[in-house]
């Protein structure tokens, strides 16, 4: 038995491209789903049409829409999950002193119990995104989640030196007008993370076939990045079979991220 966890981003909500989003969820069929940017899905139409796409009940046990806090426009970028194993003890973290959007950590069954955090850090700077990285940390005591089995997917809005960028990197974001990750680009936020024991199950195995989950072009400056993570604890990646990047055409602008574990 193995079970699939994917994270994807899936852009202002899936508007006009939610066909596309759907599709794509049918054909990878993962047996545990974070989705971020979940704007206007509080209805709860949307997510009942991914538990439908996955061949999943639509109950509580199975989907959750994690609320995030409102941004200064009043959008809320939610977190979804949807999971055929059921979900338990369910809990939303978005106090505004810690989350940027939304932390949903919950619990399923994979032969023993795996604690999940889906989230979507903060897109606007490091320190705000170091803020969320040390909040999780924080709940966690050290000893029980390296014995333990804990899974972090999402979209961190953050930068891992493990990925191949270039060496004028720096410069070729400075050109392209890009803030978010600082000049130079930081990583502080994988650091602490990898620090802490998270592991990056993208290269736990070896070097990935594809690592850019986020292509951007700016300034007529064209660069690759990776944002988006399936993070595990160490006896978690001691699961893993394998991990990847799934494009997803043009359903977003985030490439999805698909991590395959075994039962034991």
């Amino acid at each position: 038995m193995t079970v699939k966890v994917m994270t994807f981003n899936v852009l202002f909500g899936g508007q006009d491209r939610f066909d596309a989003i759907l599709a794509l969820l049918s054909q990878v069929r993962p047996d545990v789903l974070v989705l971020q940017e979940c704007l206007w899905w509080e209805t709860g139409d949307r997510l009942h049409q991914v538990a439908a796409a996955l061949g999943l009940p639509a109950d509580a046990s199975h989907i959750h829409l994690g609320t995030s806090r409102p941004r200064g426009s009043g959008k809320r970028y939610h977190v979804a999950l949807a999971s055929r194993r059921p979900l338990q003890a369910v809990r939303i973290h978005n106090d505004p002193r810690q989350i940027g959007h939304c932390l949903v950590q919950c619990q399923f069954d994979a032969g023993a119990p795996v604690t999940l955090f889906g989230t979507h850090y903060d897109a606007h700077n490091e320190d705000a995104r170091l803020v969320e990285a040390r909040y999780l940390c924080d709940l966690l005591d050290p000893v029980t989640f390296r014995e333990g089995l804990y899974l972090l997917a999402g979209d961190l809005n953050s930068l891992s030196r493990k990925d191949p960028y270039p060496a004028d990197f720096a410069e070729r974001v400075r050109e392209a007008g890009t803030d978010k990750y600082g000049h130079p680009p930081r990583f502080s936020v994988l650091d602490t993370l990898e620090s802490f024991g998270w592991v990056d199950t993208l290269y736990y195995r070896q070097a990935p076939a594809q690592w850019v989950t986020a292509r951007r072009q700016n300034n007529g400056v064209v660069i690759d990045y990776r944002t988006d993570y399936v993070l595990a604890s160490p006896r978690m990646a001691e699961r893993l079979i394998q991990a990847e990047v799934v494009d997803v055409g043009e359903a977003s602008d985030h490439h999805a991220v698909v991590a395959t574990f075994r039962e034991e």
